[in-house]
């Protein structure tokens, strides 16, 4: 490293042209920011916080003509290509450098507008103030604070990058700065008010605005001392957008940290801290950049945008719906020609003065939608995967044509887009007082909520019925593409190639427990994660009756399909039958609260548990987490012990059992169809796994006591151990040696053939496994007659169970699956194909079975 001046910052001597092309707030002191939030399209974009972990996972520099260049690039850092650890060290000096170097110039800027502040004061408690003392303290409020949190970091960093070596540990001094993130809520809190504040006080006195026009921020200690001028306005809002920067680097820095390095585990704290800060503030937003105003001179601000799904005369419509101020407006997309700015028309609009929320017993007639059938949906699902799996393929090719890959991912797209529109079915029901009603169809509560939240919350304002003239519409409608948060549908083809693809397999999540209700309530949770674009409810605790501290400590599995994101809702369970709603989708419960986390890769991907808290409303959930890989939790371990049921053959079980079918299969059968076959998601919601490891340790055990555990136990629990069993049987219950027969079985296109092939694979099957398997067969087709109650159709039945049934135990398999998504493709949708073709086949008879001979020979 070069030995610079006692000014300036520590470099590698190979980084000095690339240093300024950092995208860490280097090029925060140039004038007042005005082209700060553009996109590459040159509008604005909303300067919310963003607290995707994905937003920028690598340095962001840009060359000289402006495009986008690569700030490591492969041939000086790694001659070879090939990234050691002692590479990856260097690269946390990089990247530590760039941000001390962007932490400097946030230090001045902070300092610029502290500089100001003391001679105000001392004016304020003269004859002639510039500003009051209170108006003094709400436009600089915590800004002092941040400075002290800051300089002490920066100080502290400094000398570790001046005398670096591979040894240095810097995770503690990060991990100290995002413990100290509660004085940013405070400044977020008050960030409004401050800037509208400034702006009265600049109007009402020349003296003040000439002062808030003309701050001075010094440059780097080695940039020959040069000044900027900056608005008080552009470095109020520096700290806003610091937060984020400062996760983007923590993501670096882990990135090229070894996991063996002891910052690793700190900078990993330090992340998951950062993220929820930045999930529970994302709501806070600059008036200054969403607000329009109206011919009459009113501001009306942008509140909150995203895509829904309109059902209108009876179709399903994609919709951008705008919600400001005073008014809602759904507007729809324009069909431009390349290269032309998109526009939008307004379909209708609603004030919010003569808006009501409607359900279905408001209304004589519910219109009929057309909805997609669940095999439909999982088709479309698997389709995607193996697109998903083929750009792969053909970006590792190196071929250097992209008309391959642009097909690919137009095809992507409109399957996607697809998906999206088809997928929803949780209906948003709005009225007009004076006209008509709309119905959206949301994936999930939590959405729902969020908009009748946010509608509500702007209702309690004294709001005026207001009604636009075609300008006012035309000129409101014009500029939703400048105001707009949400810019591109929620589809995979619309995000960055380097974005994480999200997580593929199971996120183990134990509900701890919840405090901060004012009164005792019948209190229950769900946890809802994202997939293909939209969220899905995965689990339910128990409803913890009449308290105000409920305690779960419920386990659940969850399985993770390229997933991001995890929801909690909190609800108080409604008894009153006569409150209920007629429309099953409905949910009538209240929502008490509810709030989100990132699931980001480097923070869940360890073995150890990572405790958390929620804060939703008020209301604290307490809550644990951990993520296993789908590669992991696929395989078939053999059990040690073979006096167990758990991992132990089948036909060694029902030998000591002297049974056809093993008794823990027979007995969940019966206790699901006893008390559970009415339970909607039945066998996909996930039972408590503390529970099903119990009922595991009684079966293994024979304990006499088990019939009576089962009749108390919940009924998910029973479902969960049935699944458990099967995925843990050594070789899967319709065997290793038939898996690639029942895959081609499957592929055949002529009936007679196929419907030969499938019964002869069957005969084929020993006999405990046959009988076991026509068993569950039975059973569930039993589960799939009640599916108007349970909602559980026969697809739905085997997509849970196909793979668990097929899977082969070998890990021969994994040679042809090159991505985490791949395994979600051609081997699962077959595996729920020859499941779903068994369940959809008349009652197999075994006598009939056994009876029949085969058309033609076959070696199987």
């Amino acid at each position: 490293m070069e030995h610079l001046s006692h000014q300036g910052l520590p470099r590698l001597s190979w980084i000095d042209t690339l240093y300024s092309n950092f995208n860490y707030n280097t090029d925060g002191y140039d004038g007042d920011g005005t082209d700060e939030h553009k996109s590459q399209d040159g509008s604005e974009t909303m300067p919310y916080i963003d607290e995707s972990p994905t937003m920028s996972p690598q340095l962001s520099a840009r060359g000289q003509d402006g495009e986008a260049v690569s700030p490591t690039p492969q041939a000086l850092l790694i001659p070879g290509g090939d990234m050691d650890t002692e590479k990856g060290l260097e690269m946390r000096k990089l990247v530590l450098s760039g941000f001390l170097a962007s932490e400097e110039i946030y230090i001045n800027q902070l300092e610029a507008l502290l500089l100001p502040m003391k001679p105000l004061k001392a004016t304020a408690t003269t004859s002639q103030p510039v500003l009051t003392i209170q108006q003094i303290e709400t436009i600089f409020y915590k800004i002092q604070d941040i400075f002290v949190v800051h300089k002490e970091f920066y100080d502290e960093l400094y000398p570790n990058i001046q005398q670096w070596d591979n040894k240095v540990t810097v995770g503690h001094l990060f991990q100290k700065l995002a413990s100290q993130l509660g004085v940013y809520k405070a400044f977020v809190d008050n960030y409004k008010v401050a800037v509208e504040t400034a702006r009265q006080c600049s109007q009402a006195n020349i003296q003040f605005q000439k002062i808030s026009e003309n701050l001075k921020v010094k440059g780097p200690k080695d940039s020959k001392d040069c000044t900027t001028t900056v608005t008080m306005e552009a470095l109020l809002y520096k700290p806003i957008d610091r937060v984020t920067r400062s996760t983007l680097v923590l993501h670096d820095l882990l990135k090229h940290t070894p996991k063996d390095h002891p910052d690793f585990p700190l900078l990993q704290d330090a992340l998951r801290i950062s993220q929820n800060f930045l999930s529970s503030i994302n709501e806070e937003i600059d008036p200054r950049r969403t607000a329009v105003t109206t011919p009459k001179g009113e501001a009306r601000q942008l509140v909150k945008d995203g895509f829904l799904v309109e059902v209108s005369e009876g179709t399903r419509k994609l919709r951008h719906v705008f919600l400001f101020t005073d008014l809602l407006l759904c507007a729809k997309t324009k069909k431009m020609a390349v290269g032309k700015h998109q526009q939008y028309d307004c379909k209708w609009y609603i004030p919010l003065a003569d808006l009501a929320f409607q359900t279905l017993d408001d209304t004589d007639v519910c219109p009929h939608v057309h909805t997609m059938s669940e095999e439909e949906i999982e088709e479309m699902k698997m389709k995607i995967s193996v697109i998903k799996s083929d750009i792969q393929k053909e970006k590792k090719a190196l071929k250097g044509q992209t008309r391959a890959l642009d097909r690919l991912r137009k095809k992507m797209n409109e399957q996607e887009s697809w998906l999206l529109l088809h997928s929803p079915t949780i209906p948003f029901r709005i009225h007009n007082k004076h006209g008509k009603s709309y119905l959206f169809l949301l994936s999930s509560d939590y959405e729902r909520s969020e908009w009748r939240e946010a509608i509500q919350k702007l209702q309690k304002k004294d709001l005026q019925a207001c009604l636009l003239s075609s300008v006012e519409l035309q000129v409101l409608t014009g500029s939703c593409f400048k105001l707009r948060t949400v810019h591109n549908i929620p589809v995979t083809s619309n995000k960055d190639d380097d974005e994480s693809p999200g997580l593929y397999g199971f996120l183990h999540v134990i509900v701890h427990s919840a405090t901060g209700f004012k009164e005792s309530a019948n209190l229950y949770c769900t946890l809802e994660v994202d997939s293909f674009g939209y969220f899905v409810s995965k689990a339910k605790t128990r409803v913890f009756r009449d308290t105000t501290e409920p305690q779960w400590n419920e386990e659940f599995e969850i399985e993770l399909e390229g997933s991001q994101c995890l929801r909690i809702l909190c609800y108080e369970k409604c008894y009153d039958k006569s409150k209920l709603n007629k429309d099953d989708n409905e949910i009538v419960d209240k929502i008490m609260g509810k709030g989100q986390v990132q699931l980001d890769p480097q923070t869940v991907q360890s073995k150890n548990w990572h405790m958390d808290v929620i804060e939703m409303n008020g209301i604290k959930v307490e809550f644990s987490m951990k993520f296993t890989s789908r590669d992991l939790s696929l395989k078939r371990t053999p059990s040690k012990k073979q006096s167990g049921v758990f991992g132990v053959k089948i036909s060694v079980v029902t030998k000591r059992e002297r049974s056809k079918v093993p008794f823990i299969v027979r007995q969940c059968i019966e206790e699901v169809e006893k008390r559970g076959i009415e339970e909607v998601g039945i066998y996909r919601i996930s039972g408590v796994a503390t529970d099903i490891q119990a009922l595991k340790a009684v079966f293994d055990t024979n304990t006499k006591d088990i019939l009576v555990m089962l009749s108390d136990m919940d009924i998910n629990a029973i479902a969960g151990t049935l699944k458990l069993y099967f995925r843990e049987l050594p070789e899967p219950l319709l065997t290793d040696r038939l898996y690639l027969a029942f895959m081609e079985g499957i592929a055949l296109s002529d009936p007679a053939a196929k419907e030969n092939c499938m019964m002869h694979l069957l005969r084929s099957l020993p006999d405990p496994n046959l009988i076991t398997f026509l068993t569950l067969l039975e059973h569930l087709k039993r589960v799939a007659e009640k599916e108007p109650i349970n909602k559980m159709s026969l697809h739905n039945l085997a997509t849970v169970f196909g793979p668990t049934l097929l899977r082969p135990s070998e890990v021969e398999t994994k040679g042809h699956i090159n991505l985490a998504s791949d395994i979600w493709s051609h081997d699962v949708m077959a595996q729920v194909q020859v499941l779903l073709y068994y369940l959809q086949h008349p009652p197999i008879s075994i006598s009939e079975l056994k009876r029949n001979t085969l058309y033609f020979s076959t070696d199987v």
